[in-house]
């Protein structure tokens, strides 16, 4: 498996690129639309072919490059069926995405929000927001819910081998990956604490918004474009 990954600086933001180096299919995780000609350029360079994209969730903190992409190159766009209306195959808990010849495992784990994918590939573990490195995503908006999140990465992610590396859709203190033996001895929110102590935890950390919230979440409800105004509907 060719694997890449990607940045963006503004949102601190992770995207990923696996590819099947035999037949040269590839998939991007998370991509963000200003990187959109980042990430093709990259393609072209490598001989690689876009056949899927996967989103970790809808996002409330950078418009997905899911649609441009899709329009560029026929992509699939891949996610949650509780999540965007606009995606092509929308999946569950246990459903494989081929990429040529690499098999992607669906793990729904929702928490974050209702909608949280995390996908496992080669014993690489893509989390998106659910789990991070030495932290967790935030669980007070998007039907987010501390216990489901806690349930989540104790439950299912927690139970993979303690090696399988943990690659998260951010972060914010300049670490690019993690284990998950690592996170469970480690991570601050999570490693010694209870479901109820977790629950305690998440409800008091008044965080601000994120600064994009407003313009994010309907964008990306319609795979990164901008929906119409009402005014422009009637």
């Amino acid at each position: 498996m060719l694997f890449r990954q990607l940045f963006d600086a503004d949102t601190s933001t992770y995207t990923y690129l696996l590819a099947d180096e035999a037949t040269g299919a590839a998939a991007l995780i998370d991509p963000v639309l200003e990187q959109t000609e980042r990430d093709l350029k990259l393609l072209r360079e490598l001989g690689l072919t876009l056949s899927v994209v996967l989103e970790t969730h809808v996002h409330a903190d950078h418009v997905t490059g899911a649609g441009v992409l899709r329009e560029r190159t026929g992509a699939t766009v891949v996610a949650s069926s509780r999540g965007a209306p606009c995606v092509d195959r929308a999946v569950n808990h246990g459903d494989i995405v081929r990429v040529g010849g690499l098999e992607v495992r669906v793990l729904e784990t929702p928490g974050h929000t209702d909608d949280s994918l995390s996908f496992l590939c080669e014993r690489r573990l893509f989390t998106g927001d659910a789990l991070l490195i030495r932290g967790t995503g935030r669980t007070d908006f998007q039907n987010g819910d501390p216990g489901q999140l806690y349930d989540a990465i104790t439950r299912l992610l927690f139970t993979l081998p303690d090696d399988t590396a943990v690659y998260p859709g951010h972060d914010y203190a300049g670490h690019a990956m993690s284990t998950v033996g690592e996170e469970k001895q480690h991570n601050p929110r999570l490693a010694g604490r209870t479901r109820a102590d977790f629950i305690v935890l998440m409800n008091a950390l008044q965080l601000p918004p994120p600064r994009k919230l407003d313009v994010a979440v309907p964008a990306n409800r319609a795979c990164g474009h901008t929906p119409p105004s009402p005014s422009l509907q009637a």
